[in-house]
């Protein structure tokens, strides 16, 4: 997908108006993981040795529309100042007079932040009179949010067909690494999925599976699968509505198709509950599975150790309670000790990543959640679209 990049656009003495995705987690004031601040860094770095001033723009959290106290920005202008090594200050609003005053102030290395962007309700509208409103604070756009790629929403969207706009080397970088694994992936491709629901993850997997060399699956999407075949998976989640879409699945993927031998079982959804080390034929009745077991992994990463190219995403447990981690960890350090060229999903396996030290044994870590689902399908993302229509 050809998209305008930094290297399109001419930002000297400019106003850029940076739109990011720092909807990082929070507890209160203080942020939890700021990886998403410092993935955008490269970016910043080069508007900034290029002389041009930033207004940054960015969402946390989900007010629908309504200013809450407790997402506004300055926790994150706060993080951005630190790692930049420069003051970031928070403007009076999203739009309006007193933010236009503001920006028109902006000289070149400085850095400002609009207020949450979804405090305005016409944000997610992508109402063609906010997006006008958020143009005439710059000069020119970039689009460094590939989180928020699949949502048309005004500062993602709207913007970036009123403003000479490219991406940012972030958004670049995720087009490109995420492009190649369904164009040109170093051979054999390998994916791995995982997470709770067939449902949400079935177009990936559909549209994976033509390119693949193996689909290795695992998570609570496992047991659904594993019921279509006739295995009695006790009391596992399962998505009864999607056994005819499993068995399909099933029957077109052939020996393409990797599931879990074993598991480690529980007799209930707790952190504290008994659990053992099952064949996933042989799970007691009453009981779930609640992660791969030591047979699955050891198959799961000898495929992997053979990969030219591994793409995964959603964990292999219940990663939220340790005594279910260890499958996930477990192919988390084969997929970091491969050869391959990794792209993992980010959520709950880049925070498995992060606690093992091994983020920098990845290839690539995506910033996209529904974002780079929805790319591994092969759909059309409005926010990538944009810029590929955008004239300079």
């Amino acid at each position: 997908m050809a998209i305008r990049t930094l290297d399109h656009l001419d930002v000297g003495g400019k106003r850029v108006l940076l739109r990011v995705d720092f909807n990082v987690p929070m507890e209160g004031e203080v942020i939890v993981d700021d990886s998403r601040i410092g993935q955008t860094l490269p970016t910043f770095q080069s508007l900034l040795d290029r002389g041009a001033a930033i207004v940054v723009a960015t969402h946390l959290g989900r007010p629908n529309g309504h200013v809450v106290e407790e997402l506004r920005v300055k926790p994150l202008a706060k993080r951005l100042g630190e790692l930049l090594g420069r003051e970031v200050r928070v403007a009076r609003g999203v739009v309006g007079p007193n933010v236009e005053a503001e920006t028109r102030r902006l000289r070149a290395g400085q850095v400002l932040m609009l207020e949450n962007v979804r405090f305005d309700p016409r944000e997610e509208a992508n109402d063609g009179a906010f997006a006008s409103a958020l143009a005439g604070l710059a000069d020119c756009y970039v689009n460094d949010a590939f989180g928020t790629a699949h949502r048309a929403h005004a500062s993602t969207e709207g913007v970036a067909h009123l403003l000479p706009g490219a991406a940012g080397l972030l958004m670049a970088k995720e087009v490109e690494l995420l492009g190649r694994v369904l164009n040109d992936p170093e051979p054999p491709l390998v994916a791995i999925v995982g997470g709770a629901k067939v449902s949400t993850k079935i177009g990936v997997m559909e549209n994976l599976l033509p390119r693949v060399r193996h689909l290795l699956v695992g998570g609570a999407m496992a047991s659904t699968l594993l019921k279509a075949t006739g295995v009695d998976v006790g009391a596992s989640k399962v998505e009864d509505d999607q056994l005819g879409t499993a068995r399909r699945l099933i029957e077109e993927a052939g020996e393409k198709l990797v599931m879990p031998s074993d598991a480690v079982v529980a007799d209930s959804f707790d952190a504290s509950a008994e659990r053992r080390e099952v064949d996933v034929d042989d799970i007691p009745r009453g009981w779930m599975m609640l992660d791969i077991g030591p047979r699955t992994v050891e198959a799961f990463a000898a495929v992997v150790a053979s990969a030219g190219t591994v793409v995964w995403n959603g964990p292999l447990g219940v990663y939220e309670m340790e005594p279910f981690r260890a499958g996930t960890e477990a192919v988390a350090r084969a997929v970091a000790a491969s050869k391959a060229m990794s792209i993992v999903g980010g959520g709950d396996l880049a925070a498995a990543l992060s606690t093992l030290g091994l983020q920098d044994h990845i290839t690539h870590v995506s910033t996209g959640g529904g974002a780079t689902l929805e790319f591994l399908e092969g759909k059309d993302l409005p926010g990538i679209r944009a810029l590929e229509e955008v004239a300079v």
